[in-house]
C-alpha cells in the first residue's frame, strides 16, 4: 500500500485493503510491478553502454567454449556451414547495358578476373576466398563482429597477387579498441562518426594487442572498412556473440556432463562390500600377531569375475551390491531440453547440433524449412556487410588498373551489377524433391535456372559441363540415358535462350540431330 492507504488503513483497515486492491487491478502492465516470485529488471542502459561493459568478456567467454565444448565447436560450425558453404557465397556478374541486356563479354571477362584474384584474396596469402569467408563468418558469429581493410592500388610493402591491384586485411575484433572512447571528437568504440551517425574512421591498432605493448593506433577511412557485425538494436556500434544469450546454459550443460562422465565412471569401479549383521562373531577370522584388537583384523579382498561362488563368509556376513543410479537414465531427456533452448538462441537446427535425426520425413522438412529462414537472413546480411562491398570495389579497381575496362556500352553504375548465390537448401529425400521440381517445370511455375540453383549449382556451369560432355560423347559414339530423355523423334531438344541466368527461361525448344549410337 501506498502512504495514502497506510493512512486510510489506521481509520478503516477494510477501505484501504479495497482501495489498494482495485488499484492493482486498474493496472495496465502487471509485468513492470516486482514481486516475491518474480525479480524485476529495470535496467534501461543504452545498447553501446551494455556492449562497452560486456562484450569484451563474452568474447573470451564463447573463444573458451568454442576451444573446449565440442557442442560450441560443432554449432558454430553448422551455422557457418549452412550460411556460407564450402565454397563461399557465389557471384555470379550481370552488368546490363542501357537497353537492360547483360554485357555477356564484359561478364566473362569480369568472371575470369574475378576466379583468379579468388585464389589469393587477402595480404598474407594464406587463404582462398571460400576459406576466408567462412574464417571471417566463424568469427562473427563466435565474437560478434569481424573486421577487414580493403586495399587498392599502390600500397607500401605489399604486393597484390594478381593483375588487379587490389586486397584484403582481415582483423579479429580486438584489433579495434572497444574502450577508446572521446565524445568530443565523436569517438565511440573504436569509431569515429559525424554528426549524423555515419562512421567516417575506424582506428585500428597496428599490431595484435594481445601479442604487442606497442598499441599504436592508425587511422582507416571508413570507406576503405569492412565491418561484420551482429547488430541487435538501433545506434549500435560494436556486435555482440550470437553465443550471448546462451553462454550460461551451455557452461552449465558442460558442466553437468562432467560431472555424470566422472560420476560414471567412480560407478565403474564399485562393485560390491561385506556386510556384517549382530550375528557375526569373527571367530574364524585370523587375527595380528594375537592382537585381540578387532579393529585391526586385516581386511578381506574379494577378486571379483563372472560366475564366482564366494564361500569364503563367516557367520553374521552378506554381500551388499552397490547401487550408484550411474549412468543416469534421465541424462538423455534433460540433455535434449537444454540444447533445444541453445538451438532457439543460436538460430541453429537443433537435429544439426545435437545429431538427433529421428523423425519422418515430414518432421524433418518443416523443420529444415522453418530453420532455413534463418540462415538466409545470416546469409543476406553476410552478403551486405563483406561479400558485396569487396565486389563492388573489385570491379571498380579491375576497370581503373586497365585490366577490366567497362565497356562504353555499360554505365559505370551498372558495371557492378550481381547475383550473389548463397547456399541452397539440402534436400531430405531427393527423389520426392526432383520429381517436385520436375512437375513445376513442366507446367511452367518454374525454370531449369531455378531447379539447377536450388540444387546449389551454378546454371552457367551445368550448361557448360553438359555441353562440353555431349560433344566427347558424340566423338567417341556414345549415348547415355540424359541422351535419350531428351530425343524426340530422332532429335535432341535444346534451350534457345542462350543460357541465360536471369530465371526467365524460354520454353521454346529447338531440334538438332542426336549423334548416332555406335
Amino acid at each position: 500500500m501506498n502512504w495514502i492507504e497506510q493512512t486510510i488503513a489506521s481509520i478503516s483497515p477494510r477501505w484501504a485493503m479495497q482501495r489498494a486492491h482495485s488499484r492493482h487491478v486498474l493496472a495496465h502492465y502487471e509485468a513492470a510491478r516486482p514481486s516475491k516470485q518474480r525479480i524485476s529488471h529495470n535496467s534501461n542502459a543504452s545498447i553501446n553502454t551494455s556492449i562497452q561493459a560486456s562484450a569484451g568478456s563474452i568474447r573470451a567467454q564463447a573463444r573458451d567454449l568454442e576451444r573446449n565444448h565440442d557442442i560450441v565447436r560443432g554449432a558454430l560450425r553448422v551455422l557457418v556451414n549452412n550460411v556460407v558453404g564450402a565454397a563461399g557465397i557465389g557471384v555470379e556478374p550481370q552488368p546490363r547495358m542501357t537497353n537492360g541486356e547483360v554485357h555477356e563479354d564484359y561478364a566473362a571477362q569480369l568472371r575470369s578476373a574475378w576466379a583468379l584474384w579468388q585464389r589469393r584474396p587477402e595480404v598474407t596469402r594464406r587463404y582462398h576466398w571460400g576459406m576466408l569467408q567462412r574464417l571471417t563468418a566463424y568469427t562473427w558469429l563466435r565474437d560478434g563482429e569481424a573486421f577487414g581493410q580493403m586495399l587498392s592500388g599502390p600500397v607500401d610493402y605489399l604486393r597484390h597477387s594478381t593483375s588487379v591491384p587490389f586486397s584484403l586485411e582481415m582483423m579479429e575484433p580486438d584489433f579495434i579498441p572497444l574502450d577508446l572512447t572521446d565524445p568530443e571528437r565523436n569517438l565511440r568504440q573504436g569509431i569515429q562518426c559525424n554528426a549524423w551517425g555515419q562512421p567516417v574512421a575506424y582506428h585500428c591498432y597496428k599490431g595484435d594487442p594481445r601479442e604487442t605493448y606497442q598499441l599504436a593506433t592508425k587511422t582507416i577511412p571508413a570507406e576503405r572498412m569492412l565491418h561484420v557485425a551482429t547488430i541487435d538494436r538501433l545506434h549500435q556500434y560494436r556486435g555482440m556473440s550470437e553465443l550471448s544469450s546462451v553462454i550460461t546454459r551451455l557452461e552449465d550443460l558442460k558442466d553437468f556432463e562432467e560431472s555424470e562422465r566422472i560420476a560414471a565412471k567412480v560407478a565403474a569401479s564399485l562393485t560390491a562390500y561385506v556386510k556384517r549383521t549382530e550375528a557375526f562373531t569373527g571367530n574364524d577370522v585370523p587375527k595380528v600377531n594375537g592382537d585381540d584388537d578387532e579393529d585391526k583384523r586385516p581386511h578381506r579382498e574379494l577378486e571379483m569375475m563372472p560366475g564366482m561362488i564366494i564361500d569364503t563368509l563367516q557367520v553374521g556376513e552378506e554381500i551388499g551390491m552397490i547401487d550408484t543410479k550411474r549412468p543416469n537414465p534421465n541424462l538423455v531427456a534433460w540433455r535434449a531440453g537444454q540444447l533445444k533452448a541453445v538451438a532457439a538462441g543460436m538460430g541453429a537446427s537443433y537435429s544439426s547440433i545435437s545429431r538427433d535425426y529421428d523423425g519422418t520425413y515430414s518432421a524433418q522438412r518443416q523443420e529444415l524449412v522453418e530453420q532455413w529462414v534463418h540462415y538466409a537472413v545470416l546469409a543476406d546480411e553476410f552478403v551486405g556487410m563483406l561479400v558485396q562491398p569487396v565486389w563492388e570495389a573489385f570491379v571498380r579497381a579491375a576497370h581503373l588498373s586497365g585490366v577490366v575496362r567497362c565497356p562504353k556500352e555499360v554505365p559505370l553504375e551498372n558495371s557492378d551489377d550481381a547475383l550473389y548465390i548463397g547456399q541452397a537448401m539440402p534436400w531430405i529425400d531427393p527423389y520426392k524433391e526432383a520429381v517436385a521440381m520436375e512437375k513445376l517445370v513442366q507446367a511452367g511455375f518454374a525454370s531449369e535456372v531455378e531447379a539447377i540453383r536450388k540444387r546449389g549449382q551454378n546454371p552457367r556451369d551445368v550448361m557448360d559441363q553438359t555441353e562440353q560432355w555431349r560433344k566427347d560423347a558424340a566423338r567417341r559414339g556414345l549415348r547415355f540415358t540424359s541422351n535419350a530423355a531428351s530425343m524426340t523423334g530422332g532429335g535432341a531438344l535444346a534451350s534457345n535462350d542462350g543460357g541465360s541466368d536471369s530465371g526467365d527461361d524460354s520454353a521454346t525448344k529447338n531440334k538438332k540431330d542426336a549423334p548416332a549410337a555406335d
